[in-house]
């Protein structure tokens, strides 16, 4: 997409306002309590969910504690009741945390930030509890554990040990944030360092030189050399996967926020001039799965990396004079063309909010559908443009 069709767009935004995103809290709280009573239903059928996911076939997914998407549905609701003030999903939120808090030892996964921090996490933001606070922290040092010095990386992946010795993917970038909190909580260096080293061995091996990044690094975990560059979720191992993209975005604004070294922040702006000028961006900003589909425009969309993208762009703004207003104003029009173009019809998909992502279509997996983490990031995006017009 040309820097002056966005910027074409964004006169548009501009002219029509910004009020959009307060405009939505009734009917984001009247499709959550429809989700209620789908999750409801579910867990009659499968008592260990306690999770919704997405659809599949047409009913609602539930996932146990260990998926990795766990820890969204409970940030959901948290984020609901920080928009709205409203106690209801308060109560609600405690209720749909509490099952993952056994996750805080599970060493297996990477996802620990993912399942804890966004559950717990923001739990304890936004009403601080001793109790949550000691999850996060135990959490986060289980999280180091799978920390090799050698490699400089957390292990993403346990799994597939017949392609990959040490596989560390871009979406690991997301849990530091867990990490960082951790370190300003206790004092502990071990948990910035970690992050840190992760961070800087990402930024030297994820990324090409336009500023795209492989989603599979896999590393040899005796000498640290690397031993395949690979996008599993991609459409091949030299594309460019949208979500993926969209994660070190995210990942790379956090972490100048939470370090000030200008490094992080030089690299975020590299990543969103490689996603903001792509020429297989659509003029709703709404990215198609991967940016090189030879099928685009006839690819599916990935709504989820659009919500990541535009939460990310939100925190970017933040940080730089030079391009604060046009991160702000790309942002606000992607969650413009999301409420107008993918809202599920209230009553209908399960009770998520935004409908067209595409979790793994290699894998012939959640495609075009409801996701559960499109939802949550897409109400981080809101609350952030809510707070920078406050």
């Amino acid at each position: 997409m040309s820097k002056k069709t966005v910027c074409f767009f964004l006169f548009i935004l501009i002219s029509s306002g910004f009020g959009f995103a307060q405009k939505l809290e009734s009917k984001i709280e009247s499709q959550l309590k429809y989700s209620l009573s789908e999750i409801e239903k579910s867990q009659k059928r499968n008592p260990k969910g306690v999770s919704p996911r997405s659809m599949r076939e047409d009913t609602l997914f539930m996932v146990p504690s260990k998926d990795w998407t766990s820890g969204f549905y409970a940030g959901n609701l948290w984020y609901t009741y920080e928009l709205t003030q409203n106690p209801f999903w308060k109560q609600k939120a405690i209720e749909f945390t509490a099952p993952i808090e056994k996750e805080k030892f599970d060493s297996t996964t990477h996802d620990l930030g993912f399942k804890l921090f966004c559950s717990f996490g923001n739990g304890n933001r936004i009403a601080p509890n001793k109790a949550y606070r000691d999850i996060i922290i135990q959490a986060s040092y289980t999280l180091c554990s799978r920390f090799s010095p050698v490699v400089g990386s957390l292990k993403s992946w346990n799994h597939s040990t017949d392609k990959w010795v040490f596989p560390v993917i871009i979406d690991n970038m997301m849990n530091l944030e867990m990490l960082f909190w951790a370190f300003k909580e206790t004092n502990d260096s071990l948990f910035y360092k970690v992050a840190v080293s992760h961070a800087n061995t990402t930024m030297k091996n994820h990324f090409r030189a336009d500023g795209s990044s492989y989603h599979v690094i896999d590393y040899n975990p005796k000498t640290g050399e690397v031993l395949q560059k690979n996008t599993h979720q991609g459409y091949s191992h030299e594309s460019s996967w949208a979500r993926g993209q969209a994660w070190g975005l995210y990942g790379y604004s956090m972490c100048y926020r939470e370090t000030g070294d200008m490094k992080y922040l030089q690299h975020a702006e590299r990543i969103a001039d490689f996603i903001l000028n792509n020429p297989a961006l659509p003029q709703d900003l709404i990215p198609y799965w991967d940016y090189n589909d030879p099928k685009i425009p006839n690819a599916p969309k990935d709504v989820s990396a659009a919500a990541i993208t535009a939460s990310a762009l939100f925190e970017l703004s933040t940080f730089t004079t030079l391009n604060s207003k046009k991160y702000r104003n790309v942002a606000e029009l992607i969650l413009k063309n999301i409420d107008t173009k993918h809202w599920c019809k209230i009553g209908t998909k399960g009770g998520f909010l935004l409908d067209n992502s595409t979790g793994h279509l290699p894998g012939n997996h959640e495609i075009n559908v409801p996701i559960v983490y499109a939802d949550y990031y897409y109400l981080e995006a809101l609350l952030r443009s809510k707070s920078l017009k406050q």
